[in-house]
């Protein structure tokens, strides 16, 4: 091999690393969308516990309300920001007896009021 070639291959190797790193800086997708939701309780019963988990994960996060309980009639604005960058989100609604109401695949990056019936 003669310099010349070295030389050409050492710059097609620097312009190739390059576009790589360009290609994925790039590529990078950062979402700002808003996920607040306000929940409304239209059920006739007081909300016990409200889980929120994105449609990533494989089980139920922790409690949303916490020692909090959501009465009838009542709303609570919710922030589904995890971090994750998921609009998705599944939900877990318990009621005081142990019964429970479940909704899939809610986009909450473009639900303003969620209301639970």
């Amino acid at each position: 091999m003669n310099i010349r070639t070295i030389v050409a291959a050492a710059l097609i190797g620097l312009n190739l690393s390059a576009c790589d790193t360009a290609t994925t800086t790039t590529t990078r997708v950062v979402s700002t969308a808003d996920r607040n939701v306000l929940i409304v309780n239209q059920t006739g019963r007081t909300i016990y516990r409200f889980y929120g988990s994105n449609v990533g994960t494989a089980d139920w996060q922790e409690d949303i309300l916490g020692n909090q309980v959501l009465p009838s009639g009542r709303s609570v604005n919710i922030n589904f920001d995890d971090g994750t960058g998921y609009c998705n989100f599944d939900f877990k609604i318990e009621f005081q007896d142990g019964t429970y109401i479940t909704e899939s695949n809610i986009n909450v990056c473009q639900v303003g009021t969620y209301t639970v019936r």
